[in-house]
C-alpha cells in the first residue's frame, strides 16, 4: 500500500475544525445508544491464511447495518419539539433514520435516488417512512432532503457530513480498541466519510499508532477521488455491487473530507470482480451474508492490494443486499450491473 498522508500536502484545514467529535463526544454516544444498537461481536476470520484478520460484525445490527449508531445519536440529541427528520440515503442510513425516528415517535421522510435498490426502499417504508424517490442520483435526492427541510420545518440528518453522525459511527472505534487493544490495523468501507471519520477518530484517541485503512470501490467512489484531488470533487455514480458505497461527499463538505484526509493513513480501491470475490469469500468461508460494501476489505486481502501483517480487524457493516443478488453470488452466477457483468472468480 502507498501512504495516504504523503501525497497529500494541501490540507483541507490547518487547524482542527471545532464541531469535530473527540472523545468526550464518542463517550457521550456510546451512552446514547446502549440498550438499542447492540455491541456487536468481534471474531476471528475463518479463512486459511487470514489468522490475522478480525471481523466486526455490525451487520447484526437491529436495520442490519452500523448506520443505526449515527441515526440514534442524532435522534436523541434533536432539539425539543422537532417535528421530524429528513435525509437522503444510499438506503441503509435512510433505514436507521426510519427505526430511529419511529423509536422516538417522530416522523421520518427518506429520499432515494434511482440507483438505491429496491430491497432497501421497501425496508424504509416498513418502518413507516415517508420514501421520496427522486432523481438518479444521490446528490438530486440530497437537493429534495433540502427541500423538504425547508418547507415542512424537518431536522436534517445528513448520512455522514455531520458532528452526531460521525460520534455515532465512531462509537464502533471505542469497541474496536477496547475489545482487542492489541489492534494494528483497522479496514473500514469508504463511502462518504462518516465512519471512516468516527473509527480513526474514536480508535487513535484510545490508540494513537492504530492504522485506518479506507476501501472503497474502484467506479463512482467519490471520498477515495476527492482525497487523490486534494478537495471535495463530484463523480458520476454508477451501479455497483457496494451500492452502499455510492454517492457524492459534498462540494461544501464540513466535516468528513478533512478528518479522513488528516486521520486515514491510506486508501484503496477495489474491482468489481474483486468485490464479487469477497461477497463470495464472506458467504462460503465466514458463513457471514454481507452485501458488498462490507466484502471491500476481504476483497482487497484477496486481491493481494493489503496485506496482513499483524493483529487486523475488518469492518462487516452491513447485509441488506438485495436477495437475488446474494442467491447469485452463492451460485457463482454472473451478476448484471449496469453497463457491466461481473463474473464469478475462477
Amino acid at each position: 500500500m502507498t501512504g495516504l498522508r504523503p501525497a497529500l500536502s494541501d490540507r483541507a484545514m490547518d487547524a482542527p475544525d471545532p464541531a469535530r467529535p473527540g472523545l468526550p463526544e464518542f463517550r457521550a454516544a456510546a451512552a446514547s445508544i446502549t440498550g438499542a444498537a447492540i455491541r456487536t461481536p468481534l471474531i476471528a476470520s475463518a479463512l486459511p491464511g487470514m489468522e490475522a484478520l478480525r471481523l466486526k460484525l455490525d451487520c447484526l445490527q437491529p436495520t442490519g447495518a452500523f448506520k443505526i449508531r449515527g441515526a440514534l445519536n442524532a435522534v436523541a440529541r434533536l432539539a425539543p419539539g422537532a417535528r421530524g427528520v429528513v435525509c437522503c440515503s444510499t438506503g441503509n442510513h435512510g433505514r436507521a433514520l426510519a427505526w430511529a425516528a419511529g423509536r422516538a415517535g417522530i416522523p421520518a421522510a427518506i429520499c432515494l435516488s434511482a440507483l438505491v435498490p429496491e430491497a432497501k426502499v421497501r425496508a424504509a417504508e416498513a418502518l413507516g417512512a415517508r420514501v421520496i424517490r427522486i432523481g438518479t442520483s444521490q446528490d438530486e435526492a440530497q437537493a429534495e432532503a433540502d427541500r423538504l427541510a425547508e418547507a415542512e420545518g424537518l431536522t436534517p440528518v445528513p448520512p455522514f457530513d455531520h458532528a452526531h453522525v460521525i460520534a455515532g459511527q465512531g462509537t464502533l472505534g471505542l469497541e474496536l480498541i477496547e475489545d482487542a487493544p492489541d489492534l494494528e490495523t483497522i479496514l473500514v468501507p469508504l463511502s462518504g466519510g462518516g465512519l471512516a471519520a468516527g473509527i480513526a477518530a474514536a480508535a487513535k484517541a484510545l490508540k494513537p499508532g492504530v492504522r485506518v485503512v479506507g476501501i472503497s470501490m474502484d467506479r463512482g467512489a467519490a471520498m477515495a477521488a476527492s482525497l487523490a484531488a486534494g478537495r471535495p470533487v463530484e463523480v458520476a455514480e454508477v451501479a455497483s455491487l457496494a451500492d452502499s458505497l455510492g454517492g457524492g461527499i459534498g462540494l461544501e463538505n464540513r466535516l468528513t473530507f478533512a478528518m479522513c484526509q488528516d486521520l486515514l493513513d491510506d486508501v484503496v480501491r477495489v474491482t468489481e470482480a474483486e468485490i464479487y470475490a469477497g461477497m463470495l469469500a464472506l458467504l462460503e468461508g465466514e458463513r457471514v451474508v454481507a452485501e458488498g460494501a462490507s466484502a471491500v476489505a476481504h476483497a482487497a486481502v484477496l486481491a493481494g492490494k493489503i496485506r496482513l501483517t499483524g493483529p487486523t480487524a475488518a469492518l462487516i457493516t452491513g447485509r441488506n443486499a438485495a436477495p437475488k443478488q446474494i442467491a447469485a453470488i452463492a451460485a457463482r452466477a454472473p451478476v448484471r450491473l449496469g453497463d457491466i457483468t461481473v463474473e464469478a472468480p475462477a
